[in-house]
């Protein structure tokens, strides 16, 4: 359209036929985005902004060492975790096969963590196991407060973690040599991972007896001679502990969540043995009983 018009003008021989194609050009060139007196050179190219090197060359080294950063930090978590129903089994033991052994045929080795000694859970890997995965949900729970890609990545690095080193116990510490039925253990371990977050996402939802009930079956195997003090004082401390994790800022959460499990859910114990105000006068003082509840430790932010 624009060399037509060019061409118009320079074939336009009489006064009249000039005037029209400059009529043409002035109705036309607007649309088409004409320019009679344009010209080629470098001061017709539009003129853009610097462009900021620093700041592009410091999100290119974040975005690239963020996964680095989610792995060290993921790792340190999944530590704070794992250790807290730690237990081992003495090489003699194992070396003679006399490792005691539970009803379901586990192994039995020496613990002596909280979880084993106030809460008299065994120490074998299905405790373990159960007690780290509680943990993690907590972790869990708040991960999802994030951006999706991030709390994916968080999670998924997270679950790396927990099943090698499950499967690292199985090798070193029970001996299990064969890595097709260390597998077969892995995949019903992650059943009941699957499991245990369903569980307690129920249970934090719809109320503390629904989330005892979960306790109950996943932590305590659903024995009826459990000490229902101890699983009101868990769901307690798991309430607790989401409350402060929900305190922490996302950019804090990859050094300041082991602090959150540094309050032990024994503690919670004087919570619950005081009664409540419908309770008052009407149930018989006790030692545990008149004792302070401790105050909530919140984590600095």
């Amino acid at each position: 359209m624009t060399q037509q018009l060019m061409l118009l003008t320079r074939r336009a021989g009489t006064t009249i036929e000039i005037q029209n194609a400059a009529a043409a050009r002035r109705l036309i060139a607007p649309v088409v985005g004409f320019r009679s007196d344009q010209r080629r050179s470098f001061r017709s190219t539009p003129h853009q902004s610097a462009i900021n090197f620093r700041d592009t060359i410091a999100r290119i080294f974040q975005k690239t060492a963020e996964p680095y950063r989610i792995v060290s930090a993921t790792e340190n978590i999944y530590k704070a975790c794992a250790r807290e129903a730690q237990y081992t089994i003495p090489d003699k033991d194992r070396k003679a096969g006399t490792i005691t052994k539970t009803e379901e045929g586990e192994d039995i080795g020496e613990g002596k963590t909280m979880w084993h000694e106030d809460f008299k859970l065994p120490p074998t890997f299905s405790t373990w196991s159960q007690i780290t995965m509680l943990h993690l949900y907590l972790v869990f729970a708040r991960l999802r407060n994030l951006e999706p890609e991030a709390t994916r990545s968080w999670q998924r690095q997270l679950t790396d973690h927990f099943f090698f080193d499950a499967e690292e116990r199985m090798d070193l510490t029970h001996g299990i040599s064969s890595r097709g039925l260390r597998h077969r253990y892995l995949k019903d371990l992650f059943i009941q991972w699957r499991g245990v977050i369903a569980a307690y996402d129920e249970g934090v939802i719809k109320g503390d007896a629904v989330l005892a009930a979960a306790v109950w079956r996943n932590v305590f195997k659903a024995r009826e001679d459990i000490d229902v003090r101890a699983l009101a004082a868990i769901v307690s401390w798991m309430r607790l502990c989401l409350k402060m994790l929900d305190q922490i800022s996302d950019e804090a959460l990859h050094y300041q969540t082991e602090a959150v499990f540094k309050w032990r859910a024994k503690n919670e114990l004087a919570l619950v043995d005081k009664p409540s105000r419908e309770l008052q006068g009407q149930l018989p003082q006790t030692q545990a009983q008149t004792q302070e509840t401790p105050p909530v430790q919140k984590v600095a932010v």
